[in-house]
């Protein structure tokens, strides 16, 4: 049975950029594109030519979602823009995944996870760090508890210049009436996603301390931002998110601390450190995780999302909280 999957928002870069939903689906035979929404219409007119063409498009997505009766809708758009988005298709009963953070704050959120815990809709959320060999590993191990406890979660995540999403027909992320914040809202999510998954702390996790930067670019949007974090057991989590990588790709790490070892990535090979040395850990067993076809999977078999709006939720509330131990310099925070 061929899903057929409208996009409403793709003025979004992700639509077609850094991590492209859009065009991951054109593979795939079962899947059929039907739609294409975003507020101006050379934005979609540029996507479909993109894409190939063959794709309807539309200024409005209530119109889009009443003519097309799309199977799955990949929602994208402006921060701002976002919770109306997951309103209406939660209301339609449309399922759909939504990219991070799903809300402008979160009270926002709060808002979207109560309705859809209410009428067990599904709505999955898009944080594909959990698609790494890394968050395979360090789940594995925590959960083995070969090597003891875990004390401490380290990540970093260095990307390109900001000016890309000009590049990209994003501006908006360059304003933070609209976005809600620069690098800490739109990369945050993921190593706070990490790091709540990890430890399993969900809503028992506190930010002791966080700190922004301009400096960079001098931009209205921080261009740096790291913070500190706390599980009611003890765990601690340290992160550091950016847009200073001087060319494409990252500067990251990531790391968690157990008893007895260390695991960490750099460059995209995963190590773990014990007492005998050093040994560099094998890819995952299996296909690699896809959350966009995996979502789309259990949309249609009637199961649940691999990743929900409460895991969402969870990463949004700890940015917030960031934001206010920051100062909260946009007035945004809603916690």
């Amino acid at each position: 049975m061929t899903i057929r999957v409208a996009s409403i928002g793709v003025t979004h870069w992700h639509s077609l950029w850094d991590n492209a939903y859009l065009p991951q689906l054109l593979p795939m035979d079962d899947v059929q594109i039907v739609a294409l929404h975003d507020e101006d219409a050379s934005i979609t007119a540029h996507r479909v030519a993109e894409l190939g063409g063959g794709i309807a498009t539309y200024t409005d997505y209530h119109t889009m979602l009443d003519q097309e009766k799309p199977d799955f809708v990949v929602a994208l758009g402006r921060h701002d823009q976002m919770a109306e988005i997951a309103h209406t298709l939660l209301d339609r009963r449309v399922p759909f995944m939504m990219e991070k953070p799903m809300s402008h704050n979160t009270r926002e959120l709060r808002g979207i996870l109560e309705k859809v815990e209410a009428t067990n809709a599904f709505a999955a959320v898009p944080l594909i760090f959990r698609q790494t060999a890394f968050m395979y590993h360090a789940k594995r191990l925590v959960e083995e508890g070969t090597y003891g406890p875990m004390y401490h979660f380290y990540a970093r995540q260095n990307r390109p210049t900001s000016a890309r999403y000009a590049r990209w027909n994003a501006e908006w992320m360059m304003d933070p009436q609209i976005a809600s914040g620069g690098c800490l809202r739109n990369l945050g999510p993921h190593s706070l996603d990490a790091f709540a998954h990890l430890t399993g702390a969900g809503d028992d996790i506190e930010v002791t301390g966080a700190q922004l930067s301009w400096a960079m670019r001098g931009a209205p949007v921080e261009d740096y931002a790291s913070v500190l974090m706390r599980t009611g057991s003890g765990i601690i989590g340290t992160i550091e998110v950016g847009n200073g990588f001087p060319r494409v790709g990252t500067d990251g790490d990531w790391k968690v601390g157990f008893r007895d070892a260390v695991l960490n990535m750099h460059d995209d090979v995963v190590y773990l450190e014990t007492a005998e040395g050093q040994s560099v850990l094998p890819p995952p067993p299996g296909p690699t995780f896809d959350v966009l076809r995996a979502s789309m999977e259990a949309a249609r078999d009637g199961n649940p999302p691999p990743v929900t709006v409460r895991e969402c939720y969870n990463a949004v509330r700890l940015i917030d909280l960031a934001y206010i131990a920051a100062g909260n310099p946009y007035g945004t925070a809603a916690v």
